[in-house]
């Protein structure tokens, strides 16, 4: 399975996109661990990826992009670093790579500026592969010697999230612990299609109170879009908009039992964390869960089991709306249900 895998001090997993497609590259980084314990492994991406990434203790350094883009080159060669993993392509993190020196410079076959930057370049295809996005990032390890593709079962059970900050006095004391915690996140910031505020306001209706706390999470943006829905009509419904970095989401989500989301970085790290993530998905590729579900043992996914792109103008999915809040609250009250509170 190695070609010479195990000569490898530091390698450099680069990804510098979004908070969702950053949790699905974090097994990469355990996979690489497992095998090559002794090896350092850095993230390199955003600023805004910092608390997911450290969150994982497969990861031993993490370097933002945002930090060094202006003097990349020397500061990217300052990491001696044997090995670059370009997860996300960037060409000028490509071109920085290389005139840093790094030895081993990793990357898709079918980006042109690759052909100058990349010495291991792995032929695959992300839009005509039926794999999972996470599936699809291991392609990329070919170049380090390891030619494995794990299951989605073998992915599922990778504690990606294990290195959580405890909550400060301020938010742990909201958590009432006689009851089942549960997390609304109704918005995607545009980057995925979305279920409805209807939706979740119909969800907080069949939840009891007496059973269920709720929360609901966004940004302040979002939160002035669903307030009035979601928070102003439930006296029991606790509005959390706009009121958490993302550390301190990571470490309020671990201490819930249940989210609901569409396809956006909280539901990713919701399940990364080991909590029920109960996701709402169209069927429209790539957006569909085939390529894009969470990943974690208690991961669920709602979807219309039909092939439809009716959406793909930019259109409401009606798909999605078909997806009754009846059926979420049933499963949410079966999967708490085995456990105790």
């Amino acid at each position: 399975m190695l070609i010479c895998a195990m000569s490898f001090k530091t390698i450099i997993i680069s990804r510098t996109d979004a908070i969702g497609d950053v949790v699905l590259t974090l097994p990469m980084a355990v996979f690489i661990k497992e095998r090559l314990p002794d090896c350092k492994i850095v993230f390199l991406g955003r600023n805004y990826t910092n608390d997911v990434v450290t969150a994982c203790s497969a990861v031993d350094e993490f370097v933002s992009w945002d930090n060094i883009a202006q003097n990349a080159a020397e500061e990217i060669k300052n990491l001696h670093a044997d090995a670059i993993i370009h997860v996300f392509p960037r060409k000028e993190l490509a071109k920085a790579a290389k005139e840093a020196g790094i030895p081993v410079r990793i990357g898709t076959s079918h980006r042109i500026f690759h052909l100058s930057t990349c010495n291991r370049r792995i032929r695959f295809s992300r839009k005509r592969s039926d794999l999972h996005e996470a599936q699809l990032n291991f392609f990329l390890l070919k170049g380090l010697g390891f030619f494995e593709i794990p299951k989605l079962d073998e992915l599922r059970k990778f504690y990606l999230l294990n290195r959580i900050h405890p909550l400060h006095h301020e938010l742990a004391k909201l958590l009432h612990l006689d009851r089942f915690r549960i997390i609304l996140h109704p918005g995607s910031r545009g980057s995925a299609r979305e279920w409805g505020i209807d939706h979740f306001a119909e969800l907080i209706v069949l939840l009891p109170p007496d059973r269920f706390q709720i929360f609901v999470t966004g940004t302040e943006k979002e939160g002035e879009l669903f307030r009035s829905e979601l928070c102003t009509p439930f006296s029991h419904v606790n509005d959390l908009s706009g009121k958490l970095s993302l550390g301190e989401l990571i470490g309020f989500i671990h201490q819930c039992d249940v989210l609901v989301a569409a396809s956006t970085g909280p539901l990713h790290i919701a399940a990364a964390a080991g909590i029920f993530a109960v996701g709402i998905y169209p069927p429209i590729k790539p957006m569909h869960p085939g390529r894009w579900a969470p990943l974690g043992k208690n991961a669920k996914v709602f979807v219309a089991e039909k092939e439809c792109s009716d959406c793909r103008g930019g259109l409401p999915c009606h798909c999605m709306r078909e997806i009754s809040a009846q059926s979420v609250a049933e499963y949410i009250a079966a999967s708490v249900g085995r456990t105790k509170r």
